[in-house]
């Protein structure tokens, strides 16, 4: 295999702008959830802040939040709705290192490649050449598998065919999912196409519509509820396939975040959706590789809480590759346009897509 990370260049300090430049400011806030004025809010990149003449990395970042100095003298990255009176946020809205601030964008180098001024196809739609993309991702993902964390993020799509639920299965089963986001529409057509094989009564091979299926994800969910969990309705109806069921059978955790369109919904489903936030980023703070496939909500929330780097147990900093795979361009090119802009996008059917990872990299959907 081919593939390795990109080295990190963090900035070099000895240089005179960053060595004539001051502390950065923090001020104490005076409310609960407001920051003082003034504050800097982080991006996706990583960001130093000068601390008694120290250049100091933020770690855990996300985009949209603020920087607080710990009593102990660390650096934390909280949203606006964890702020408590008295935390010290950080001030000052340059970002070049004149203020004690410095967002370090180019860490780890132009990820394309140098090009003409004009020149064709240079965007991400339904007419770009994704070879070389799927080729490079199943590199990652096989390095990834035992060196990194990687996070998918899916809407129902996934789960309406047959063959893209075997194959998500056996991407669990074959370790290349170490956490799955999604919401109660996901869940509940992947656990009514193994109760019922349908999803929103279509038979998930044929299609064709089943008597009164359109009861069947409302059964299912209202099963799940009588069992009093997704575990235990697995065990109980002897459920034996799909992504739900994979997940339980790994212990690879799931964070179900709820709508306000949803039925039911299923035990799991978090319908406070601060406490969803939470639950998602615990799970994104550990990730390297970030998939969003086919829920293009779902996707703009992952990117806001995804930085484009992370700081490893012993201080490493590595890249954090993210990507966003839709039928719709509108969807794809959404996250640039919302700041995630580390994101590749590949614009293809949700259930090919995982299909043809699973086959490329190896693994029977038998």
């Amino acid at each position: 295999m081919s593939f390795s990370l990109r080295s990190y260049h963090a900035p070099d300090f000895s240089e005179p702008r960053f060595t004539g430049a001051p502390d950065a400011v923090f001020v104490e806030t005076d409310l609960d959830f407001v920051a003082p004025e003034n504050y800097h809010a982080t991006a996706i990149y990583p960001e130093y802040f000068k601390i008694a003449g120290e250049w100091c990395l933020a770690p855990e970042s996300r985009m949209d939040c603020v920087v607080v100095r710990e009593k102990d003298g660390s650096l934390s990255v909280k949203e606006f709705r964890n702020l408590r009176k008295g935390d010290a946020v950080c001030v000052g809205r340059t970002e070049d290192g004149s203020e004690g601030i410095f967002v370090h964008s180019s860490g780890f180098g132009d990820r394309t490649n140098k090009r003409d001024l004009f020149a064709f196809r240079q965007g991400r739609s339904r007419e770009t050449a994704y070879s070389a993309d799927y080729d490079g991702l199943y590199e990652l993902l096989q390095y990834e598998k035992d060196h990194g964390n990687i996070v998918w993020v899916l809407g129902p799509a996934v789960a309406f065919d047959s063959d893209s639920r075997k194959a998500f299965g056996a991407l669990i089963a074959g370790g290349y999912c170490h956490a799955l986001l999604a919401g109660n529409a996901l869940a509940t057509h992947d656990l009514e196409g193994a109760y019922k094989h349908t999803a929103l009564g279509q038979d998930i091979y044929t299609q064709s519509t089943v008597p009164n299926g359109h009861y069947n994800h409302i059964d299912t969910i209202n099963l799940v509820r009588r069992c009093g969990s997704i575990p235990a309705f697995i065990e109980k109806e002897n459920i034996k396939d799909g992504i739900i069921y994979s997940c339980v059978k790994k212990d690879v955790p799931f964070v179900l975040c709820g709508s306000i369109r949803d039925d039911g919904p299923l035990p799991e489903v978090y319908a406070d959706v601060y406490e969803g936030q939470d639950a998602m980023r615990g799970c994104l703070r550990k990730a390297t590789t970030v998939i969003t496939l086919a829920t293009t909500l779902h996707a703009i929330a992952t990117g806001n809480m995804t930085p484009s780097f992370r700081v490893l147990p012993d201080g490493t900093v590595r890249e954090v590759y993210f990507y966003c795979v839709d039928i719709a361009e509108f969807a794809v090119n959404k996250l640039a346009d919302r700041g995630s802009l580390a994101a590749k996008g590949i614009v293809t059917n949700a259930q090919d897509f995982v299909v043809n990872v699973a086959k490329g990299l190896g693994l029977s959907l038998e």
